[in-house]
């Protein structure tokens, strides 16, 4: 345990960055499972929605520095692609 003040704040800083982080991860990790489960349904309106809301989950995921850039690119390119397949 730290003795230091500005260290015990610290530890307070990041437990809730920590919490915040994985409730975004978590959030992040729904919105890709609903645009797979949009895709299982072949209804192209909906797979779309879906697919314009994980894109932007991803890239705020990025933002955050959750996700690598390049992991982003990868994830995008291949729902593109799924997305694609499906047309």
């Amino acid at each position: 345990m730290p003795n230091i003040k500005s260290a015990k704040k610290r530890v307070k800083v990041i437990k809730v960055k920590t919490l915040q982080n994985q409730m975004f991860r978590s959030q992040m990790r729904t919105m890709i499972k609903k645009y797979d489960a949009a895709l299982a349904t072949g209804d192209k309106e909906q797979a779309m929605a879906a697919y314009k809301v994980a894109v932007k989950k991803i890239d705020q995921a990025v933002g955050r520095g959750i996700l690598h850039k390049n992991a982003a690119a990868r994830k995008k390119s291949q729902f593109t692609v799924k997305l694609n397949k499906m047309a």
